[in-house]
């Protein structure tokens, strides 16, 4: 039987932590194959963005219509789109397809807060990218910066869903914290509360990381709750496993499994 195929909109890190790489790991390790859409070209290294190039639309538009031509796509998800314009294109594709379910990663900034487009991607995200998400995975600063007049991280969700996005994950590693609190919205309510030990260092890629992982089981037809549980442990597992590669932040290793199978064997 073939792999679920998910195709992913996002941009290239040459460094492999993060963007199509982090992606494309993270689905195969869940059982998934990715088509990956490239959005954007990226300089940057474990410390962070150095410059980006957004690619024109219509070569964003002509990829995913060529593989949604050609194969049975499963899931869509959403990262770095690299202008408003790739988002109005992006958004344009999805709405034509509206059984498949969509993970959309609003993806605002680097983790060092560099900007990821040359406009605001915040109204394009809240018109066009909200209504049509099954699960939104922000973490908090994109949550308040997509709801700007929310007081809460529940008033950002409950504004997030009120957009249209179905279910809604709030990651907490920016918030201050003893342990990383994750807190998932759907049927406009809050729904649980994801508590997991404050890992040391800083990681690239984590975000992409649990975007992906959700794609790839809601692609094998789990519910969305049984989903997100799966890829949250999954990426803090991924997270543990963190290699130190570069001078900077840790890249999540998403094939811990096969090395520990492969120690099992020694």
């Amino acid at each position: 039987m073939n792999p679920p195929i998910v195709l992913v909109f996002a941009g290239n890190d040459p460094t492999g932590g993060a963007g199509l790489q982090a992606d494309a790991e993270a689905l195969m390790s869940m059982g998934c194959h990715a088509a990956p859409v490239v959005t954007a070209v990226t300089v940057q290294d474990t410390f962070g963005l150095k410059g980006f190039l957004a690619l024109e639309p219509s070569l964003v538009v002509d990829q995913a219509r060529a593989i949604l031509e050609d194969m049975p796509v499963a899931a869509f998800k959403v990262g770095m789109v690299g202008s408003v314009a790739n988002l109005e294109a992006i958004a344009t594709i999805i709405a034509d397809y509206p059984s498949i379910p969509t993970v959309v990663d609003p993806v605002l900034a680097s983790g060092r807060g560099d900007p990821l487009s040359d406009e605001p991607l915040e109204p394009g995200f809240r018109s066009l990218l909200c209504p049509l998400a099954t699960l939104l995975t922000p973490n908090s600063r994109e949550a308040r910066r997509l709801v700007p007049e929310a007081d809460t991280l529940e008033a950002c969700a409950q504004g997030l869903m009120s957009l249209g996005s179905r279910y809604v994950l709030i990651t907490g590693t920016h918030e201050p914290t003893d342990a990383v609190v994750h807190l998932l919205y759907g049927n406009r309510q809050f729904l649980e509360r994801f508590s997991y030990r404050r890992l040391p260092g800083a990681y690239h890629g984590s975000g992409c990381t649990l975007a992906s992982g959700c794609a790839a089981v809601l692609a094998q037809g789990l519910e969305p709750v049984n989903a997100i549980i799966q890829a949250l442990d999954y990426t803090h597992k991924a997270l543990e496993a963190a290699w130190s590669l570069g001078m900077g932040q840790q890249l999540p290793d998403r094939l811990f499994w096969a090395r520990e199978d492969e120690a099992d064997q020694n």
